[in-house]
C-alpha cells in the first residue's frame, strides 16, 4: 500500500511528460510554419548584410 501512495506522490515522471509535450508542440509549430520562419529569416539577413555593406 505505502509503495502505491509513493508513486501517485512522486512527481517526477509528470515533470518529463510535461517537457515531452512542450517539445512536440513546438516542433510541431516550427514544421507548420517553416516557410513563414525562413523567409524572415532570410530577409533579416539580407538586411544585416546590406547595412553592413555600408559601413
Amino acid at each position: 500500500m505505502n509503495e502505491a501512495v509513493r508513486f501517485i506522490q512522486e512527481e517526477d515522471a509528470v515533470t518529463v511528460v510535461e517537457i515531452i509535450l512542450i517539445l512536440v508542440v513546438l516542433i510541431g509549430l516550427v514544421v507548420i510554419f517553416k516557410q513563414q520562419l525562413t523567409s524572415i529569416v532570410n530577409s533579416i539577413f539580407k538586411k544585416i548584410n546590406n547595412q553592413s555593406n555600408s559601413i
